[in-house]
């Protein structure tokens, strides 16, 4: 196939934060939207401003009038999405039906691929927001892409095109693939919260302020020196430390015990097998953390 797309007409199925981001970074790379769908008021608005003038007709209208459809509703209606879609004759031969999910490969669309259909999983490695700030931001952005061996080209073409950078990833790796993502990206979310909440309870009035640069240190040591860049009371093997914040949480903030001590063992688990936490160290920081467990 031709390294580069020719001009196509895009539909969107499911108007959620992804996909009429992803349609507003193809329009702006000269492919164009020609419909999309949503129910909520919410996903009406969102391609109001992210695709302005773009009609909201049905999943098999969007079909009808677009060369390139991107399917992005939530992981599990997906299958049943495609299912749908091939079974009452929405799909057509040679239409490419990409959709977003980390999860799943190509396989997922194997009913609209017996209709012919041209199957692409474009994950782009972000976070959305559902506005504008959403096509800035796949500038850059890396993309799990997974399709049959004669659509990759067009695949990767396509990421390029969005602003993305293209990284193939294996049909049966999908899930690994996107539990990484999820374990890096949705459950630092919920950590990061978790400290503000606590340190707000502490009696810091800007949290936010405070945890900035400590955070950004972090991840930035973290993404450059792997484990090596463990620092704080686990990986010194401080475990009256840890036994004191332990015991504080149990007061204040009881719902945030399990995730500080399932934390702190994985934490363990890697400074002692990187030779950071000493094993005449660890036996009483894991006694510490044992002792919690029992609770």
């Amino acid at each position: 196939m031709d390294e580069k797309p020719a001009r196509l007409s895009v539909g969107v199925v499911g108007a959620g934060r992804v996909g009429p981001a992803l349609a507003a970074a193809l329009r702006l790379a000269g492919h164009h939207p020609v419909a999309v769908s949503g129910v909520s008021e919410a996903s009406r608005r969102r391609a109001e401003a992210l695709l302005p003038g773009v009609p909201l007709l049905d999943p098999a209208e969007v079909l009808a009038r677009a060369d390139l459809v991107l399917l992005t509703v939530p992981d599990d209606a997906l299958p049943d999405l495609v299912a749908g879609l091939a079974g009452t004759g929405a799909v057509r031969p040679g239409q490419l039906l990409a959709h977003a999910s980390g999860r799943f490969g190509y396989s997922v669309l194997e009913p609209a691929l017996r209709a012919g259909a041209l199957p692409l999983a474009l994950h782009p490695v972000m976070t959305f927001t559902g506005t504008p700030v959403d096509v800035q931001r796949l500038a850059g952005c890396s993309f799990g892409v997974t399709a049959p061996a004669e659509l990759r080209t067009a695949a990767e073409a396509l990421v390029i095109e969005m602003g993305g950078e293209p990284e193939w990833i294996d049909e049966a790796a999908r899930p690994l693939y996107h539990a990484a993502l999820t374990i890096g990206a949705n459950y630092l979310v919920t950590l990061v919260a978790q400290s503000i909440d606590l340190l707000r309870a502490s009696g810091v009035a800007e949290p936010g302020r405070m945890l900035g640069p400590l955070l950004g240190a972090a991840l930035d040591n973290a993404l450059r020196s792997g484990d090596a860049a463990l620092t704080g009371p686990v990986a010194r093997g401080d475990a009256g430390t840890v036994a004191a914040h332990l015991a504080e949480l149990r007061t204040h903030a009881p719902e945030t015990t399990a995730s500080y001590v399932a934390m702190a063992r994985a934490t363990a688990d890697r400074a002692l097998a990187n030779g950071m936490l000493k094993a005449e160290h660890a036996e009483a920081l894991l006694g510490a953390l044992a002792d919690e467990g029992t609770r």
